[in-house]
């Protein structure tokens, strides 16, 4: 790792954290690669049940840092070349990585966010953003359209005229704007805050069938019907009868037995995720 990104893992939380403060969280290079290389060792890690993005400093990302990629031109010509390859890119990783992540990624968004950043929020499952955050599609402004992933992902959230206006203009929007176009999941004043308690909700539930579910709606969500239903039958096969599935079972046994006498239920633990 090169510095760029910082992880921290607490009770199965990672904590990602964007790590470039004096520069609102700039994008470069060094950090596109520190992205990656985090999306490789979670998805490693079994034991960690979800992952919050957060940035340092005053903002969450303000985009492409294209002082700092300019500088290094011939780096930045090799790089360009990733446009002809015919499969995702390193720059699509950025964001599109999270969705191979067997767990919830949660974004907590505040200060500006802006072109890279806002797509690394939307490559996120689930999105708190501080009121006043600012938000954008900013690559019209370059003379530039969105191509880290964004494109793949706003579609998910919201209609097409939508996605147009934002796209052709890069206009600014505040978080309660974008709550209210989709772009967000939540608003928040604390939205790190927010996204724990949020993960530690979500860890009540076997880690299987969080992924599961997961995978389950990215690949359902905007295909047929017939291949919506065949995947339903496909992720339902992985954890049915499965360890975390009894475990689930016997924890709302608990429950509804501690209700019925009035005392505190044992819960089992959750296995290590298996998907």
């Amino acid at each position: 790792m090169n510095g760029r990104v910082l992880v921290s893992v607490s009770e199965g939380v990672a904590m990602v954290t964007l790590n470039r403060a004096d520069k609102h969280n700039g994008v470069d290079f060094a950090m596109i690669d520190a992205m990656i290389a985090t999306q490789r060792r979670l998805r490693r890690d079994r034991s960690v049940r979800a992952v919050i993005l957060v940035g340092d400093g005053p903002s969450f990302c303000a985009g492409l840092d294209f002082k700092a990629v300019l500088a290094r031109p011939a780096l930045a010509a090799w790089k360009a070349t990733q446009l002809l390859w015919p499969f995702t890119n390193q720059f699509q990783r950025w964001s599109m990585g999270w969705r191979q992540l067997g767990v919830p990624v949660i974004a907590a968004v505040h200060g500006n966010c802006f072109g890279a950043g806002i797509q690394l929020a939307l490559g996120a499952d689930i999105r708190f953003a501080h009121p006043q955050s600012q938000i954008s599609l900013l690559e019209a402004k370059w003379g530039l359209v969105p191509d880290m992933g964004g494109m793949a992902t706003l579609r998910e959230l919201v209609p097409l005229d939508v996605a147009k206006e934002l796209t052709f203009t890069g206009r600014v929007v505040d978080g309660t704007q974008a709550h209210a176009l989709g772009l967000v999941t939540h608003l928040a004043d604390d939205p790190v805050t927010a996204a724990r308690a949020l993960a530690a909700e979500i860890a009540m539930r076997s880690p299987d069938s969080v992924a599961a579910g997961k995978f389950l709606l990215q690949n359902a969500w905007r295909v047929g019907l017939w291949r919506a239903l065949r995947a339903e039958r496909l992720w339902q096969r992985r954890v049915i009868g499965r360890g975390n599935q009894q475990v689930a079972m016997a924890r709302e046994q608990a429950r509804a037995k501690a209700a019925a006498t009035g005392t505190e239920p044992q819960l089992k633990p959750f296995k290590p995720r298996r998907l």
